[in-house]
């Protein structure tokens, strides 16, 4: 057993976010299955992290995995909304509030119309995203839901050689919300306890010595888990996250998103190291 409880967090390691070359991509009914929403670096992000759980895995005390689990008609996919002409609207189309009271979009549900306006002013209050309508991706039980192949292969040599469960956390399967961090939505649903502070998630990694963070993408999911994390520590905690540099991509025009978020983590006292360094630290654990 490892002397120090380190854990392991990996945001959403999904086929969908990974920028999959043609040998990982299956073929089923004479059509090549894609990764939805592919993020630049993420394939060589997760065999990095797949090399570092086989050859550190003993030092960990804990890995977790969470996981994009959504609707085909979110609120966050084009299926939900149409232009104020009926028109479909296309990914990465991003909508205010005041979009969908002058008319410019609104949702294909008619009768959603004061519920997604009362949502799109709590996500703008919050002041940390403008919503954004994403490519279908993540969809409940579909292959771009499920984890790479590499890290799948080597979580499950780590459950099987220090005999210890992988934790899976399911996020997003709350049509009315975007869910980019692992620990609440961006706005709770009062009747969905599932949206709310994920208190059993963030009691494990306050019992952490350490917490080894690392996933897709650095822009959003791993970026809003983080924040909130750091944001429900008591105020020295910080200092025992850790990023792992060369295991995080931005989605494609966020790079500038995920500067000034690493920026502002370091000002908090997380600290950023490379899988070598974290390797290194796992072999001193065990």
């Amino acid at each position: 057993m490892a002397r120090n409880r380190f854990h392991l967090l990996i945001i959403d390691p999904q086929n969908d976010f990974c920028d999959l070359p043609a040998d990982y991509c299956p073929q089923i009914a004479g059509q090549v299955l894609q990764p939805a929403l592919p993020v630049p670096g993420a394939h060589a992000d997760m065999q990095r992290l797949a090399a570092l759980i086989r050859e550190g895995g003993a030092g960990l005390s804990a890995i977790t995995l969470t996981q994009d689990a959504h609707h085909h008609l979110d609120i966050a996919h084009p299926v939900f909304w149409q232009q104020g002409d009926g028109s479909p609207v296309a990914p990465f189309t991003q909508i205010s509030a005041r979009d969908v009271l002058t008319g410019r979009y609104r949702p294909r549900q008619a009768e959603a119309l004061p519920r997604v306006i009362t949502y799109l002013d709590a996500l703008e209050a919050s002041g940390r995203y403008t919503h954004m309508v994403w490519p279908q991706h993540c969809e409940i039980g579909s292959w771009g839901q499920g984890v790479h192949a590499d890290l799948l292969a080597a979580c499950q040599h780590w459950e099987a050689t220090q005999l210890s469960v992988v934790n899976n956390v399911s996020k997003g399967s709350n049509p009315w919300t975007e869910h980019f961090s692992a620990i609440k939505a961006e706005v709770p649903d009062p009747s969905d306890d599932e949206t709310q502070l994920n208190t059993v998630l963030m009691a494990q990694l306050r019992a952490a010595d350490r917490v080894f963070i690392a996933g897709e993408a650095g822009s959003h999911c791993v970026k809003a888990t983080t924040e909130h994390i750091v944001e429900h520590f008591a105020p020295a905690d910080p200092a025992k996250l850790v990023l792992i540099s060369d295991g995080i991509s931005p989605v494609a025009g966020f790079e500038t998103h995920y500067q000034d978020f690493l920026a502002a983590m370091r000002a908090r006292g997380v600290q950023i190291a490379q899988a070598s360094d974290v390797l290194a630290e796992l072999h001193a654990n065990t």
